[in-house]
C-alpha cells in the first residue's frame, strides 16, 4: 500500500469512527441539555474553563511532540528508538499531570469562588481534578498511534471511551439530575473522570499490544528527555498562556452579560445556549477534517525532513481545497436547517437563531483548523503559539466592550471577528511557507450553488418544518440532501472541467 492509500485509508477510517462518536455525543448532549437544563449546560461550560486550563497543563504539547518524535524516527529508519521516547513521554506526562491535578483539587475553592465567580463549582472541580493523570498518559498513547499511522487503535480507545461515557454519565444523570442543577452537574464530572480512567486504561493494553508485534528492543539506549522537553515545552508554553485567557474570557463572559442587565442564571442560561447547544452543531460537520488534518501533522513532517517541498504543495493545496468547499457546502446546508435543529436536538429557538447567525463563519473555522494543522507539520508551532496568544488577549478585549452593549450577540460577534484574525495570519504564514494553488469556482461557487439546490429540494420534499419536525424525519431530510449535494456537486464539477479542458484559454 502506497503512504497515499494509506493516508486516506487511516483518515476514512477515522472519519467514520469521528462521524460517529460525533452523532452519538451529539444526541447524548441533547439528553444532557434536557436533563440539566439551559443553566446547568451554561454552569458546566463555565467550569469547563477551567478545566480545560488544568488540562492543557497536564498534557503539555506531548501528544504532538510524540506524534512527531516518532514519524521522524520511522522517517530516518530508528523504529526501536519508539519505545524509549514513550518511555521518556511517559515520565514527562506524569509530571505535568500530577502538579495539575494537585492544584486544582486544593484550589477548587478559589478557582470556583474568585474566577468563576460560582460556588457551585468548587465540588465539580475537585472530581475532575482525579481525570487529569489518565488524560495525559492517555495523550501519549494518542499522539504515539498517530505518529506510526497505526490509527486504528485509537478509532478502538475512542469507541470504547464513548460507550463507557454514555453508560456511565446516563446512570449518574438519571440517579442525581433530578435533585437540582448543582448536583446533575456533580454527576457530569463524576462520569467525566471516570470515563478518562477507563480510556486510559483501554490506550494503555492498545498500547503494549502493539509494542509487543511491531516495536523491536533498541540496541543501544538512547535519551529522548532532551528532544521532548525541546519540542514539547514551546508547544506548553504557548498553550499554558493561550488556555489562561481562553479562562479569562470565558470567565469573563456571564459577568459581563449579568454587567448589562441579565440575571445570573439569565446569563448562564444565554451562555450554555449559544457555546454548548449552537456551537457544538456547527463544529459537527469538521469530523471528517478533524481526521485528516490529524494525520496531516506526520505527512508534513516528513516530508520537511526528506526536503520534498513538491510534495508538500500539491498536499497543501488539495487540503485548503477541500476544506474549502466542504465547509461552503456544511455553511450552506446548517444555515437552511438551523431552526429544524434548534427545536429537534434542543428544543430551542434561540440555538436554531444562533446556528443561523454563526454559519458563515464555518469555512473560517474549518480552514483555519486545517492551516493549523499543516502549519504544526512543518514546525511553525512558535509562530502559532503567538497568533493564539494574540487571538485570545484581543478577544478578551471585546468580551470586555461588546458583552454589555450587545448582550450574547456580542458573544457571537466576538467568535466571528477572532476566527477570521486567527485564520488569516495563520493561512498566510502558510502560503510564504508552501506554494498553494486555490481554485475559487470549484471550491467556492460550486459547493455554494449545490448545497443551496440540495438543501432547498429536500426541504420542498420533506413537508415537516421547524418545531414540527420529527427527529427521525429530520435525519432523513438531511441525509436527502447531503446525498443531492454530494450528486450535484460531482455532477457541476465534473461539467466545469469538461468545459475547462474544451476552453483552455
Amino acid at each position: 500500500m502506497t503512504n497515499r492509500q494509506r493516508f486516506f485509508m487511516n483518515g476514512i477510517l477515522l472519519t467514520a469512527v469521528g462521524i460517529a462518536i460525533r452523532s452519538v455525543s451529539l444526541g447524548f448532549n441533547s439528553f444532557i441539555t434536557r436533563t440539566i437544563g439551559a443553566e446547568g449546560m451554561g454552569l458546566f461550560s463555565l467550569i469547563g474553563t477551567v478545566y480545560a486550563f488544568a488540562v492543557t497543563f497536564a498534557t503539555s504539547g506531548i501528544s504532538l511532540t510524540v506524534t512527531r518524535l516518532v514519524a521522524s524516527a520511522i522517517g530516518e529508519g530508528r523504529v526501536g528508538a519508539c519505545r524509549g521516547i514513550l518511555r521518556s513521554a511517559v515520565g514527562y506526562a506524569l509530571a505535568f499531570s500530577s502538579v495539575a491535578s494537585l492544584v486544582l483539587f486544593f484550589g477548587a475553592e478559589y478557582f470556583g469562588i474568585c474566577i468563576l465567580f460560582d460556588a457551585r463549582t468548587v465540588g465539580p472541580l475537585r472530581i475532575l481534578a482525579l481525570s487529569l493523570i489518565p488524560i495525559s498518559l492517555s495523550s501519549v498513547y494518542s499522539g504515539y498511534f498517530v505518529g506510526v499511522k497505526r490509527v486504528a487503535k485509537n478509532a478502538v480507545v475512542q469507541i470504547l471511551g464513548q460507550i463507557f461515557k454514555i453508560g456511565i454519565t446516563t446512570f449518574f444523570l438519571l440517579r442525581y439530575s433530578s435533585i437540582g442543577v448543582e448536583y446533575g452537574v456533580i454527576a457530569l464530572a463524576i462520569s467525566m473522570t471516570l470515563s478518562e480512567i477507563c480510556l486510559f486504561l483501554v490506550a494503555l493494553i492498545q498500547y503494549i499490544i502493539d509494542k509487543r508485534r511491531h516495536l523491536p528492543n533498541p540496541k543501544t539506549s538512547e535519551k529522548h528527555l532532551g528532544g521532548i522537553l525541546n519540542m514539547a515545552l514551546p508547544l506548553a508554553l504557548s498553550a499554558y498562556v493561550r488556555s489562561a485567557l481562553l479562562a479569562l474570557e470565558h470567565a469573563l463572559i456571564p459577568k459581563r452579560l449579568r454587567d448589562g442587565g441579565s440575571t445570573q442564571s439569565e446569563a448562564l442560561s444565554s451562555y450554555g445556549i449559544l457555546h454548548g447547544m449552537a456551537l457544538p452543531i456547527l463544529l459537527y460537520p469538521i469530523a471528517p477534517l478533524s481526521s485528516f488534518s490529524g494525520l496531516l501533522v506526520p505527512e508534513f513532517s516528513e516530508g520537511v525532513a526528506r526536503k520534498d517541498g513538491e510534495r508538500l504543495s500539491r498536499i497543501a493545496s488539495e487540503a485548503i481545497n477541500a476544506t474549502l468547499a466542504y465547509s461552503i457546502g456544511a455553511m450552506t446546508m446548517l444555515a437552511l436547517f438551523s431552526e429544524e435543529l434548534g427545536y429537534v436536538i434542543y428544543d430551542s429557538y434561540e440555538a436554531g437563531k444562533y446556528i443561523l447567525l454563526m454559519a458563515p463563519v464555518i469555512p473560517i473555522m474549518y480552514l483555519d483548523h486545517v492551516s493549523d494543522s499543516m502549519l504544526k507539520g512543518i514546525g511553525e508551532h512558535v509562530y502559532s503559539m503567538w497568533v493564539n496568544i494574540s487571538d485570545s488577549f484581543l478577544s478578551i478585549i471585546l468580551v470586555w466592550f461588546l458583552i454589555p452593549r450587545f448582550n450574547i450577540g456580542g458573544y457571537a460577534l466576538v467568535i466571528v471577528i477572532m476566527e477570521g484574525y486567527n485564520f488569516l495570519l495563520s493561512f498566510l504564514r502558510l502560503r510564504s511557507r508552501i506554494s498553494i494553488r486555490i481554485t475559487p469556482v470549484s471550491s467556492v461557487l460550486l459547493p455554494f450553488a449545490s448545497g443551496f439546490v440540495a438543501s432547498s429540494i429536500s426541504k420542498r420534499l420533506f413537508t415537516f418544518s421547524g418545531s414540527l419536525t420529527p427527529p427521525v424525519w429530520l435525519f432523513l431530510e438531511i441525509l436527502f440532501a447531503v446525498c443531492a449535494f454530494l450528486s450535484i456537486y460531482l455532477i457541476m464539477k465534473r461539467l466545469a472541467n469538461v468545459n475547462k479542458k474544451r476552453h483552455p484559454c
